[in-house]
């Protein structure tokens, strides 16, 4: 989801992982080599020597990626740093990619698009990184993106997929994603099915200005006005904006049977349902484009029971049948703990940008940024934990699901479920009209 946010903060960031793969013959080679030079007098030749001879018998590759470490998107920074590791200590302990140990190196942003397109720059003209994977948000995505193309750099990517970003026709940025824009069509859609007797009649639309947000909405909005769902209130705040009570106030007073927030992170999702629910204003149903997807994080800020009958859209959940994604949700709980609650989308997202770079190096057999953007462009399907990826022309991901998530009651405790589509496999039916607020 795109989207935002999970958890607090790690400590991860430069964290780097040293290891030399040494074959035991060529080891023995090297030896030998280095003792002849050495008895001939010449040392410095064989400090050249074994240092190449390091590099083709796997050397680190270094991989680079700017990450939201702090400010805005940092909860989404933290969830990325985990995603990225998992998939670098899985690949590790699998050969790395083509023999070579995975190092990433990660500078923070600090949740701001010029330092982001500035990290990139250092990464791949300063430190010489390998390849390129992508920050958090479509926001950064962009400038990243850009300047990763001026360098000749692949950026796969897995939290960029606002229309934005394809208009751009950039052919070196790749979203493992589902495209951004579809994010509330299951939801838009669920609602418009219902019977007449039974569908809500008016609709609140908040958003934050960000292209990942609010390119959501103009689609969502056309399906349920078609099917006589009426605005009664819209309003556009930005991303400054930390004073939410004066817009969740006009939600309430327009009295709107539905709700869906424009949200980036758990803290504006729990500052509107706090308003909401001191002005004792209780929708039907309420969506956030992110936030509530944010696990145990989402559950502490609003409480349990407040969770209970929230929406969500979002293209993986711990829940989903997928073997890839299971061995994913086991690592995770293994390397940090927690429950299965805790693995947010997020993560997932991060993971598939692992996953589907390493499927472009090893059908490439190197690790050459022309070859590796001409093979994501090929046409081929890959697998990630989120399900399949297949890069259309702009690098959206033609074949991204899209689902409804939302948070019920299973044996007394909270879980999200996937609830939308109702016919897609693995969907149990919504909650619907949602609980009332509770303190």
């Amino acid at each position: 989801m795109q989207s935002t946010g999970t958890g607090g903060r790690v400590g991860r960031v430069g964290h780097r992982i040293w290891c030399r793969a040494v074959r035991a013959g060529a080891a023995g080679s090297l030896v030998a080599a280095l003792t002849l030079m050495a008895a001939t007098g010449a040392s410095s030749s064989a400090a050249g020597a074994a240092t190449h001879a390091r590099r083709k018998l796997g050397s680190p590759i270094l991989i680079g990626a700017s990450l939201s470490l702090s400010g805005d998107f940092s909860g989404a920074g933290k969830a990325f740093t985990q995603g990225y590791h998992l998939w670098q200590t899985y690949q590790n302990k699998h050969g790395g990619l083509l023999g070579h140990k995975i190092e990433l190196k990660i500078l923070s942003d600090k949740s701001t698009p010029t330092q982001a397109a500035t990290n990139y720059s250092t990464l791949i003209a300063h430190d010489h990184v390998k390849l390129t994977i992508g920050p958090f948000s479509s926001l950064l995505t962009l400038p990243s993106a850009k300047i990763a193309r001026r360098y000749g750099y692949a950026l796969v990517e897995g939290a960029g997929g606002a229309p934005d970003i394809f208009a751009q026709h950039l052919p070196n940025v790749f979203d493992v994603s589902y495209p951004v824009a579809t994010g509330l069509v299951p939801f838009a859609k669920w609602i418009a099915s219902m019977p007449k007797s039974a569908r809500p009649t008016t609709a609140a639309y908040a958003t934050v200005t960000t292209i990942f947000t609010s390119s959501q909405f103009p689609v969502a909005r056309k399906i349920l006005e078609k099917a006589g769902v009426k605005t009664v209130y819209t309003k556009v705040f930005p991303t400054e904006t930390t004073d939410f009570s004066p817009i969740a106030g006009g939600i309430a007073s327009s009295n709107a049977q539905i709700v869906l927030l424009g949200s980036v992170a758990t803290p504006t999702v729990s500052a509107f349902m706090g308003a909401f629910e001191t002005a004792h204003y209780n929708p039907k149903a309420f969506i956030d484009t992110s936030g509530s997807d944010e696990g145990a994080t989402f559950l502490k800020a609003v409480g349990a029971k407040n969770a209970i009958g929230v929406f969500n859209p979002n293209g993986w959940y711990p829940g989903i049948k997928n073997k890839l994604s299971k061995a994913m949700v086991k690592a995770y709980l293994h390397t940090y703990g927690g429950s299965v609650s805790d693995v947010t989308a997020t993560t997932a997202e991060a993971y598939s940008v692992g996953e589907v770079l390493t499927q472009a190096v090893e059908g490439t057999h190197g690790f050459t940024n022309k070859k590796i953007i001409k093979y994501l462009h090929s046409g081929k399907t890959f697998t990630s934990v989120q399900g399949p990826v297949k890069f259309n022309s702009d690098g959206a991901n033609v074949k991204g699901l899209v689902f409804a998530f939302q948070w019920q009651t299973r044996s007394g405790k909270p879980v999200l479920e996937q609830v939308l589509p109702k016919t897609a496999s693995g969907s149990v039916p919504p909650l619907y009209p949602k609980p009332a607020w509770s303190s």
